[in-house]
């Protein structure tokens, strides 16, 4: 028999809003059917319905902290479900109980009753995508035309983080253009002729991967990366069925990207197409991108290189200058 003033067990039940209500791990469910009372402060907490169904006595109150150690007196072990704020205000008095020395504390146990799934995250922000869309005054108005040049901008500042090699800025513009792809996706669901989502966005994608990799997900076998773009580019003209090797080429992209993409696409089929030939520098810019995607080099990349350097260089001058004109400052 336990002694009377053995100082029992509060443990604080938390669940995630990311995942299905009712899907609480073993332990969790051992840990309500066992306690000898079960608290909620939120009496709207989408884990209610489920923990009755499954014969799961809740009350619903919010006790002050000396209420509830005072509950677990005679080592009775009080389950608190977990609002989705964290009951600051209950956990705060406990904390201040414990430290005051005044009283015999019970044992304080966290007890995570479900987790996040990987690209849970995902979900809150679909949701804040939502509210935006319906409460922002100039995101309520933004359309796909609209939006568009933000996605270009993101897009290169992606690269930028990428060539920098940091990895902070990395993040945040990986965030950016996921941000892009949702606002679109958001925008497209108000269509009246043609809605689809976020959902259908990611069904789209999923579906084209799995087509496109078969030797992951079929029969087919890939050991080289070679072997891999040959499935990919094989999946790929069965699906868009083109009358040329030129379709599906933005020639809206730099002209640098633009050159070594058709490249590209000739070498890929096996074509020999000789080079235009023109007057002045676009054609001496075209064979040099040809010249580099024949040797495995993206000149835009090798240009923005460049580019860096030459800033740096700029900079240095820059910095000369700028001494040289403090030193005259000085002696003058």
């Amino acid at each position: 028999m336990n002694a009377p003033d053995a100082p029992g067990r509060i443990v604080l039940l938390t669940t995630t809003h990311r995942v299905a209500p009712g899907l609480l791990s073993w332990p969790a469910w051992q840990a309500l059917h066992s306690a000898d009372l079960v608290l909620c402060t939120d009496p709207d907490h989408p884990q209610l319905p489920y923990l009755r169904e499954a014969g799961v006595t809740v009350e619903q109150r919010t006790p002050a902290a000396e209420e509830l150690v005072d509950v677990c007196a005679g080592a009775r072990t009080v389950i608190v479900l977990a609002s989705g704020e964290g009951d600051p205000r209950l956990t705060d008095g406990l904390a201040r109980l414990a430290g005051s020395g005044r009283l015999q504390m019970p044992d304080l146990e966290l007890l995570p009753a479900s987790y996040d799934l990987p690209g849970a995250r995902l979900l809150d922000l679909v949701q804040v995508m939502d509210r935006i869309r319906r409460e922002c005054p100039w995101s309520s108005q933004q359309t796909h035309k609209g939006l568009a040049k933000y996605g270009i901008e993101e897009s290169y500042e992606l690269v930028e983080a990428i060539e920098d090699g940091d990895r902070t800025e990395l993040r945040e513009e990986l965030g950016d253009v996921l941000l892009q792809v949702v606002f679109h996706a958001r925008i497209a669901a108000e269509d009246e002729e043609e809605p689809f989502d976020i959902d259908d966005v990611a069904g789209t994608i999923v579906t084209k991967l799995i087509h496109r990799h078969p030797h992951v997900f079929g029969d087919d076998t890939a050991q080289t990366p070679e072997e891999v773009k040959a499935h990919w580019l094989r999946t790929k003209a069965e699906e868009k069925q083109r009358d040329s090797v030129t379709e599906g080429v933005p020639l809206g992209q730099p002209g640098l990207a633009l050159a070594a993409k058709l490249a590209s696409r000739v070498r890929t089929a096996g074509l020999d197409v000789p080079l235009p030939r023109g007057a002045g520098l676009g054609y001496e810019l075209l064979a040099l991108a040809v010249r580099a995607e024949a040797e495995g080099i993206d000149p835009e990349a090798a240009l923005r290189a460049a580019g860096r350097a030459y800033r740096d260089a700029i900079r240095v001058v820059e910095a000369g200058e700028k001494g040289s004109g403090e030193a005259d400052t000085v002696e003058g």
